[in-house]
């Protein structure tokens, strides 16, 4: 008789297109929790777009009260051309990147603790949503959303920058040769989508992960409770032992190892005869303790919020 009453009731969610919550994948679950997070978190990608607009805007100005850009720049403070032309797009590259990284770390902060200090984890918890997709969910936002919006709104930014150069110089009679020859834009946007998928997604995954385990821990002044500790160890560390090795580590962490990492930020944008070291940086053994600590505080932030109530 039960199982004539649910094959009923499941013909008739079929025909009126609903779909049973155990039918739906893990996958789709994941995405949609992703959605979920960028309908609730609009500074995800408002942020770096407000700084791409302003950065637009003061290059504009610039544009306009500087009659020869290139000449008098070079002429003022006695730079190569190549230097000159990269300057401004490499500036709005690390203003964009630097917005994009202040955001994945509030945004941790804020992801787990929000939702029980407004009580809507309550909600969310009576959906067929699982802990570990929710905090995968969230995770995802700094090591893929992010790194992603970073690049679109880099590259869309560069592009715009050079057309409205290109079309500064062409209004005032001037070669184009000097701007479009010493801007290799897609060479400097693949070094930025190297650097944000080597530094900002895979070394630092720990930082991420444990700024969101204190934010399913914490019940009040979660960037108090984050940053405060770290300081405590290390001036602990400083007057026990007067040694700094506990600094050193997260100073290594936050900045990454530099000969691995520098041809994304150094030589690889301007000198040809450089490349890449992928397999150097995935040989570090820095990179894989730090992917799993980041594993075991993403395991503890999802016992955590199985556990937390609201605040």
């Amino acid at each position: 008789m039960n199982t004539q009453v649910n094959h009923v009731a499941g013909s008739r969610l079929d025909s009126q297109g609903i779909t049973p919550a155990a039918a739906i994948s893990a996958t789709r679950l994941l995405l949609w929790s992703v959605q979920r997070e960028l309908w609730e978190n609009r500074s995800i990608y408002l942020a770096p777009l407000a700084v791409a607009g302003v950065t637009l805007l003061g290059f504009l100005i610039a544009l306009i009260h500087l009659p020869s850009p290139l000449q008098a720049l070079m002429a003022e403070h006695h730079l190569p051309e190549s230097e000159v032309v990269r300057q401004p797009y490499e500036f709005a590259s690390g203003l964009i990147m630097g917005t994009v990284l202040i955001v994945a770390l509030f945004y941790c902060l804020d992801a787990l603790y929000g939702e029980r200090r407004e009580r809507s984890v309550l909600f969310w918890k009576s959906l067929p949503v699982s802990d570990l997709t929710t905090v995968l969910s969230k995770i995802c936002i700094p090591m893929v959303v992010l790194p992603v919006v970073c690049v679109a709104v880099t590259a869309a930014t560069q592009w715009i920058m050079l057309l409205l150069n290109t079309a500064g110089l062409v209004a005032r009679g001037h070669s184009l040769a000097t701007l479009w020859g010493n801007l290799p834009l897609i060479r400097m946007e693949l070094g930025l989508f190297y650097h944000l998928f080597a530094m900002h997604v895979l070394w630092h995954a720990p930082i991420y992960a444990y700024l969101l385990l204190v934010s399913a821990w914490a019940r009040r002044a979660t960037f108090l409770w984050a940053f405060v500790p770290l300081l405590g160890v290390g001036i602990l560390e400083k007057i026990v032992f007067n040694t700094s090795h506990f600094a050193d580590m997260l100073s290594y962490r936050f900045s990454g190892d530099k000969a691995v990492v520098a041809a994304t930020a150094g030589d690889f944008l301007f000198n040809p005869m450089t490349h890449l070291t992928p397999g150097k940086f995935l040989g570090t053994p820095g990179l894989w303790i730090g992917l799993v600590v980041a594993a075991a505080f993403l395991a503890a932030a999802v016992r955590l919020r199985r556990y937390q109530g609201p605040i």
